[in-house]
């Protein structure tokens, strides 16, 4: 990221606070022999990949005042650990220019307190019996001495931020995609019956790391035959059977921007009569919901809808006899928000808006026939109406059916 695209969600994030309240946000701490990935919080508003910084911004008189703290270097450590970001480097890269180091942070903070508000800080959701995390231990101290100042979660002020992407962020996703579906393409053309389904799931990570991204945005579900009935499967250790359908639900993550992609498929390379008539149900209802997506539309119109359709189609595969019994073989949302988290901010009862980029992920399960299904694709919310931004990746049964049958 660069100042251009950092700076002005800064400035628009401070300029929504009212005067003497301020924000203090956290980086990632910095985690030995594993690789780094940014708190999604900090990196949107500052571009950084720093770990253990902190920013500190405030509304004050109607201007605005921004500090970053960094890490000091340590010429003895650096043989170890490699470099640290100096200030020069991160005033390029984020556009702040008041950049000190960590162990200025108390004083400073000390300095504004006596006149704070509020503090907007990423100290997350925690249930009473966790540890405090990181960003509420370093803010208690601020709590203790000033109990005037309330302290509250960034969520509610950064969500109507991070929910409307920009062009740069939709680019990040659409990469992001494009190479999950180059890797689903890889499987297709490789999977065979007597596979582990951890194999599956390395030909889709070697997939994401020859093509320069680092991590998964989640962890993958490659789920075989009655494995696929259970929705957040993640084992992936068992041997796929001849017969089985393979759910895969999956996504790279570049930039730490997400896709969240799922297909299901023969690993026999032809759909039985049964799967292919509950794989065409679920594909009818995704169609058709995402069909309904524009703005003023709102995630529970879109799983309303999705419990009527899918209730009928579980009538015609006579799998119940009341749309009441829907839950039984339907048992999850079929949208949510996606970006920086997999699950992005937004919640799940928003009006859509354009700019925003939401799944569309109906299913079917029925663990008595060894057989789930989920067809997914993420979906940008245009001015129109919408966008498949995962439409190159197959999900016809006649597309499917040609590229297993290519196999070697």
């Amino acid at each position: 990221m660069k100042p251009e695209i950092v700076s002005p969600r800064r400035e628009k994030l401070l300029s929504s606070l009212q005067d003497m309240d301020a924000v203090i946000l956290f980086a990632a701490r910095e985690a030995k022999l594993e690789k780094f990935s940014q708190e999604n919080n900090f990196l949107y508003l500052t571009g950084l990949e720093t770990p253990n910084a902190i920013y500190f911004g405030i509304k004050s008189n109607h201007s605005n005042v921004e500090y970053l703290f960094i890490q000091r270097s340590d010429p003895e450590r650096e043989v170890w650990e490699g470099k640290k970001t100096t200030p020069e480097e991160a005033k390029a890269q984020s556009g702040i220019t008041n950049v000190v180091f960590l162990d200025e942070f108390d004083g400073i903070i000390s300095n504004w307190c006596p006149a704070i508000n509020r503090i907007y800080s990423n100290i997350g959701h925690q249930a009473i019996n966790a540890p405090l995390s990181y960003a509420m231990f370093r803010l208690k101290p601020i709590k203790e001495r000033y109990p005037q100042i309330a302290i509250q979660c960034i969520t509610e002020k950064i969500s109507p931020l991070r929910k409307i992407k920009s062009e740069w962020e939709i680019m990040q996703l659409q990469k992001a995609i494009d190479v999950t579906g180059k890797g689903i393409l890889d499987i297709w053309e490789n999977a065979q019956a007597g596979m582990m389904e951890y194999e599956l799931e390395a030909m889709l990570f070697y997939r994401i790391q020859r093509s320069g991204l680092k991590h998964w945005g989640f962890a993958p579900i490659i789920a075989s035959g009655i494995n696929a009935a259970t929705l957040h499967y993640e084992k992936n250790d068992c041997q796929i059977g001849t017969n089985d359908l393979v759910l895969m639900d999956v996504g790279a993550s570049y930039m730490n921007y997400s896709a969240d992609i799922s297909r299901t498929f023969p690993i026999s390379g032809v759909f039985s009569e049964r799967q292919k008539d509950v794989y065409s149900a679920v594909l009818r209802v995704q169609k058709e919901i995402i069909s309904m997506i524009h703005p003023g539309v709102s995630l529970m119109d879109l799983q309303k809808r999705t419990r009527e359709l899918i209730a009928q189609e579980l009538i015609e595969l006579k799998l119940i006899t009341e749309a009441s019994e829907v839950g039984k073989y339907y048992m999850h949302g079929v949208s949510h928000f996606l970006g920086m988290d997999t699950h992005d901010v937004g919640g799940r009862t928003a009006i859509l808006e354009p700019g925003n980029v939401i799944t569309v992920e109906p299913g079917i399960y029925i663990p008595e026939e060894r057989i789930g299904v989920r067809i997914e694709d993420d979906v940008l919310v245009t001015e129109e109406g919408y966008c498949v931004l995962s439409q190159n990746i197959p999900k016809e049964i006649s597309e499917i059916e040609e590229i297993l049958k290519a196999r070697q």
